[in-house]
């Protein structure tokens, strides 16, 4: 991944449950909103997506991104994983969209703001639950969830093709929660970080109902 990996994609969860509520954080930035709106764009169009990703193709010296008007960035696999993804995304079929839910944005920015002050990248928060504990103390989910998290960026539209590209990351499980059809809802939750500047987490659900 960009300057450092990411860790795996958490594996999905097969279940429904339902437990207590939680302290309710702020409501969704429109940065938060955008990365649900760009993730889910990229499922409805992947070939434009395709196209977008060959345009930053040509940054490349070996392992060294150079973006225009943006900080360059050292990858792990270089042009690789790039053109890993355009292949993928040039034979994808589009997926559904994805919804934007307002509790599963609480959650990830709540483990957003678990990570960012002790420089944490994991899917276990500092007391030790996962993302299904967490999502058990909001509101009920039902049928499968995952978790993503990316780092650095401050544009969404990075932020989907960090997760797309999924530089670094052994099976692209970031990738493939993206497009993974079973999922209709998403949020996205984000946090200073002390070693990355940003972290993103994004949390997915087949459904999730917050509680009142």
């Amino acid at each position: 991944m960009w300057i450092a990996a990411l860790p795996p994609a958490v594996p999905q969860v097969q279940a429904q449950q339902a437990q207590t509520s939680a302290p309710t954080p702020e409501k969704a930035t429109a940065f938060e909103r955008a990365v649900v709106q760009e993730m889910s764009d990229a499922r409805v169009r992947p070939r434009a997506w395709a196209k977008l990703l060959r345009e930053f193709r040509e940054g490349f010296e070996g392992t060294l991104w150079k973006r225009p008007g943006r900080t360059a960035l050292r990858t792990e696999e270089g042009l690789k994983a790039f053109d890993e993804a355009i292949a993928f995304l040039e034979s994808a079929r589009p997926v559904g969209l994805l919804r934007f839910n307002e509790g599963l944005a609480r959650a990830a920015r709540l483990h957003a703001q678990d990570l960012g002050p002790r420089g944490g990248v994991e899917h276990a928060s500092a007391d030790g639950s996962r993302l299904s504990d967490r999502l058990n103390r909001l509101g009920t989910w039902h049928g499968v969830i995952a978790e993503n998290i990316a780092t650095l960026e401050e544009d969404p539209r990075q932020v989907v093709i960090q997760l797309l590209v999924d530089d670094g990351i052994p099976g692209r499980g970031h990738r493939r929660n993206l497009f993974n059809p079973d999922f209709h809802q998403a949020g996205c939750g984000s946090a200073p970080h002390r070693d990355y500047r940003i972290v993103t987490v994004i949390d997915y659900a087949d459904g999730f109902v917050p509680n009142p």
